[in-house]
């Protein structure tokens, strides 16, 4: 039977800004008005005869295929929404209004295009995500991987990155998980590090696929099934970094159209990345001795707390050394306090190469370093690394061109040996450094040793 006998025909079908689509109990397109083409990308002669869950997107199918099932028996279908593919790859957002004719055997339906709606809400909702994941974020990792999960929901992100500008260091970092650099690229020539400083440094968007080309990277020639974009970060003190995306198949192109809601984001990232970067100063700064850079006094307290509750748990050991530089006085004296600072800065950095991971070294104040020992088994592990620790000190320091020894006093304390809380071990081990000093300093002294 032709189509004309049961929808309307001639030009005024072809007039509606909606489709009309008319599919057979097969599920197959027999009927399309002109309209469709502008919706679905295929001229009626091309979406005649397709199948009509194949065209529905792979998420969408299962509800699509119970409410045409719903329809064939007789219950008519209003705003009914789902997702088509294209026939460029992209996604289009359907509002269906559907019926069924029992004298035909067919499904009646039209479909109207809301894609620009949903991806206006999907935009408002992403931009309220973000605003939330900034003050919400535990750091910066966690931030970018909620605003990954935000970014697909607007745009194809199966790859996602960030790069940033390590200032200080004048260094390009990929702080969210790198890209792998595309067979389609690496073949070219520019590296994903290169093409992510050549939108830091110009400051603009950079699109690469088979569509797109840029003046910029002129060696750069990729297939159709590849897409690079690139959009830069920035904040009130310029280029901070760049939001990265890259897809491969065919059917997840960057348009254009990504690449505008990617930038318009991308200030609203930018701010959440400098303010989670405050934080992170601040809390640096709040736990950690800006000389040394080692955890201060408070940091190592919390440490010793948790150590000790989990040794109180697993029934095990923790140590604690306190340490002291003999005469370190007369260094500043006599070397000045510059040289004073580059020697602590020294003995701390070796301090940490006698220690294991699981090992804090602490600067508790002026020149007492505090070394907080878990998990060993052996009763001579805290002497074994007061030995090791005070023969590394022994070594001469280059202090600005001025060879300086230093010698420490260490005071050893065991949990549950000789206290039973962080305060009395943290004092045993305090006494018996000064115990160690009265015998003449560079030695290590434990609560247990007689006086």
């Amino acid at each position: 039977m032709k189509a004309s006998t049961y929808v309307p025909s001639g030009n005024l079908v072809d007039l509606l800004l909606d489709a009309i689509c008319v599919v057979d109990t097969s599920g197959r397109f027999v009927f399309v008005s002109a309209a469709c083409q502008r919706i679905f990308g295929y001229s009626p002669d091309e979406m005649v005869g397709k199948v009509m869950i194949e065209m529905v997107h792979p998420e969408d199918r299962d509800k699509t295929l119970l409410a045409a099932q719903e329809v064939m028996a007789g219950t008519s279908k209003l705003h009914f929404e789902n997702r088509y593919f294209r026939k460029d790859g992209s996604t289009v957002h359907i509002l269906w209004s559907a019926r069924w004719s029992g004298d035909e055997q067919m499904r009646i339906a039209v479909a109207h295009d809301i894609t620009e709606r949903k991806r206006n809400e999907a935009l408002q909702t992403a931009l309220y995500g973000i605003s939330e994941v900034a003050h919400s974020a535990k750091d910066l990792f966690d931030l970018f991987e909620q605003v990954h999960q935000l970014i697909s929901t607007l745009l194809p992100a199966a790859s996602f990155s960030v790069a940033l500008y390590d200032e200080q260091n004048e260094k390009l970092s990929f702080p969210y998980p790198t890209i792998k650099q595309p067979k389609q690229v690496a073949d070219a020539g520019p590296s994903v590090e290169t093409l992510s400083a050549e939108v830091m440094r110009n400051g603009k968007t950079l699109l690469l696929s088979g569509h797109h080309e840029t003046p910029t990277i002129q060696c750069c020639q990729v297939t159709s099934e590849y897409c690079w974009l690139g959009v830069p970060l920035k904040s009130h003190k310029g280029v901070i970094g760049a939001l990265i995306v890259q897809n491969h198949a065919q059917s997840t192109q960057c348009s254009e159209r990504d690449q505008e809601l990617l930038q318009f984001v991308s200030t609203q990232v930018a701010t959440a990345i400098e303010r989670q970067q405050m934080l992170s100063r601040l809390q640096f700064m709040a736990q950690y001795d800006p000389l040394t850079q080692l955890p201060n006094r408070e940091l190592l307290r919390d440490r010793m707390q948790t150590a000790m509750a989990r040794a109180r748990r697993e029934q095990s050991q923790v140590a604690l050394l306190f340490l002291d530089l003999d005469k370190f006085k007369q260094v500043n004296d006599s070397l000045g306090h510059a040289a004073g600072d580059l020697l602590l800065q020294g003995v701390a950095q070796r301090i940490q190469l006698c220690l294991r991971e699981a090992d804090t070294v602490a600067r508790f104040a002026g020149d007492e370093f505090v070394v907080l020992l878990e998990d060993f088994h052996s009763a001579d592990h805290a002497s074994a690394v007061a030995e090791k620790i005070r023969h590394c000190l022994n070594q001469p320091f280059d202090l600005d061109g001025q060879s300086q020894t230093i010698c420490p006093s260490i005071g050893i304390a065991l949990y549950p040996q000789h206290a039973q809380d962080e305060q009395q071990l943290l004092q045993h081990a305090d006494n018996a450094m000064y115990r160690a000093k009265q015998k003449g300093g560079n030695r290590a002294h434990s609560a247990l040793e007689p006086e």
